[in-house]
């Protein structure tokens, strides 16, 4: 096992195992584009982790699980104090992992095993005995987690490249306006590129800049004025229509 430290490099691939764990405490922490061969469980105890793929943003809050599959090129940035565990796996000996990246709730259960992985030495083998329950007790729990809609595709076409995903986006006629575009052909764009409306990708970003702010401490008052919610009773419906939880049971989990 291995606690890294601010200015620690790490390569899971270049370690002998089909499982490896490692944990950390940082603050502000930039990892830069990069990819892995071995598959990644990332699981933060305490502030956000934003990871940046080609296509999409992804937000992981506090006691969230992520999936990052193999050599998917990924950033992952944090902006505080974050205590995260790692897990990197060999996906070639566990063909029934996700193809794609998701987050996922993570029960007692599924947190124990994480924990056992992340402080175990490098070279623990995994294949027989009480470090096999504890594998396959991660894998089963993981692959019936309840998943959760924190990311966000991305749009690539050029007449959107003003488009800064850290600041709350403009109202669709604004946003054409800017683009140099119609209404029609920036929704057109949305939808062939995103999957979504303009409105429900707006409404998607809000969400993950909602739990991120209630993860750094900010009140409900707070995060529903600095996203433009009418009020607070407003965003508490919103946030609960998005995830099923208000706010403050969302973040207790």
């Amino acid at each position: 096992m291995a606690w890294l430290k601010q200015q620690d490099l790490f390569d899971a691939d270049s370690i002998d195992n089909e499982l490896i764990g490692i944990a950390a405490d940082m603050g502000m922490h930039d990892s830069g584009w990069h990819q892995h061969k071995m598959g990644q469980f990332l699981f933060t105890q305490g502030g956000c982790i934003t990871i940046r793929l080609n296509d999409r943003l992804c937000l992981l809050p506090p006691t969230r699980l992520a999936w990052i599959p193999p050599c998917t090129p990924h950033r992952a940035i944090m902006t505080e104090a974050v205590d995260y565990r790692s897990v990197y796996i060999d996906v070639s000996l566990h063909s029934n992992l996700p193809m794609q990246v998701e987050v996922m709730t993570v029960t007692p259960l599924l947190r124990a095993a994480l924990e056992r992985i992340a402080v175990a030495d490098f070279d623990t083998d995994w294949s027989k005995g009480a470090k096999a329950n504890i594998l396959a007790v991660c894998l089963d729990e993981a692959a019936v987690a309840q998943r959760e809609p924190l990311l966000l595709p991305l749009p690539s076409d050029w007449r959107l490249s003003g488009l800064d995903t850290d600041e709350l986006p403009p109202p669709l006629h604004e946003l054409a306006q800017k683009a140099g575009a119609s209404e029609k052909t920036i929704l057109r764009i949305f939808r062939k590129e995103t999957g979504m409306t303009y409105q429900q990708w707006r409404q998607q970003w809000r969400l993950l800049k909602a739990i991120e702010r209630l993860a750094a401490g900010q009140s409900i008052t707070t995060v529903a004025f600095e996203l433009e919610f009418a009020s607070d009773s407003a965003f508490i419906a919103f946030f609960k229509k998005m995830t099923g939880y208000t706010p403050r049971v969302f973040m207790r989990f």
